[in-house]
């Protein structure tokens, strides 16, 4: 027994060695090399102010998972090598019923656990305030079946007289959520079928769009870019379709996008939610060859 253990344990390092970073590789993707340095964040993250404290609180888990998990790992590499069956063939000694030390490994976990819970809930309350200020704009967003329809309000001084403007997604258009650089958004979400989930990675927000009940948030985008967005909610059989882009411009680009809007006709007196086009789509089988 004496002389199998260390070929065992030569076995077991080699194994060690040739699974872990296969573990690590299946991981990979093509924006791992960008997001390792982010804890795997999207590369092109946090693009909002409110994005910095969940990223934050992301890191530091993770940070608080690996401590425990060395420490963890430590201890029962130790106990297995210190407490090994020797070569005189004596059983070590079996300790049971070690009160403190029970004691110990269940309070332990209970009090990560309210740890972690606090930190979230404070970085919660922080980026979804119950009394938000008022936003420097507002988007009403729709999600239906199988699409996205972006709204924005109009200040009344528009010349044009136009209150609502509008970008509504088909079966064959994935439209553009276009926002100002370092104005604060208000997302109002809302659905007139079935739920979606309104998601984009780079601000590292996303929030549920139930049929009859409106949610909302807010955030602050801060850095100008192009962005790609999606519904996280298995929402039916054109789910793959719910997908948006999101430009992030300055100010002077921004307004002069909604300008084209009016010019365009995508306008409405009152927030209709993009008109017919907010509702759900029939015929998308008949629109199938036009998608790709």
């Amino acid at each position: 027994m004496g002389l199998q253990l260390p070929q065992a344990a030569r076995r077991l390092a080699v194994g060690a060695a040739v699974g872990l970073p296969l573990l690590m590789l299946a991981g990979c993707s093509e924006e791992s090399p960008g997001s390792a340095d982010k804890w795997a964040m999207p590369k092109n993250s946090p693009a909002t102010l409110e994005g910095h404290d969940i990223a934050s609180l992301w890191k530091y888990a993770w940070i608080a998972a690996l401590i425990t998990g060395v420490i963890v790992w430590a201890l029962i590499f130790y106990v297995a090598w210190r407490y090994r069956r020797r070569s005189d063939d004596e059983i070590p000694v079996q300790t049971r019923y070690n009160l403190p030390l029970e004691i110990f490994y269940t309070i332990a976990p209970i009090m990560m656990v309210i740890v972690l819970f606090y930190w979230t809930v404070t970085v919660q309350n922080r980026i979804l305030p119950e009394h938000p200020k008022d936003p420097d704009i507002t988007v009403d967003v729709v999600g239906q079946q199988w699409q996205w329809t972006f709204n924005h309000a109009v200040p009344d001084s528009s010349p044009d007289g136009a209150k609502w403007v509008y970008e509504a997604g088909t079966a064959s258009h994935i439209p553009t959520l276009v926002l100002p650089v370092d104005e604060t958004v208000r997302f109002n979400l809302t659905s007139p079928d079935v739920i979606h989930s309104f998601w984009v990675p780079a601000f590292l927000m996303k929030m549920d769009v139930v049929p009859g009940r409106h949610n909302s948030f807010q955030v602050t985008p801060n850095v100008i870019g192009e962005y790609v967005g999606k519904c996280t909610e298995l929402c039916g059989v054109y789910h793959s379709r719910m997908l948006f882009n999101v430009s992030v411009r300055s100010q002077a680009d921004y307004q002069k996008y909604l300008q084209d809007q009016i010019n365009a006709g995508f306008v409405a007196d009152t927030p209709l939610l993009g008109g017919a086009q907010a509702y759900t789509q029939a015929g998308l089988e008949s629109q199938e060859g036009g998608q790709e």
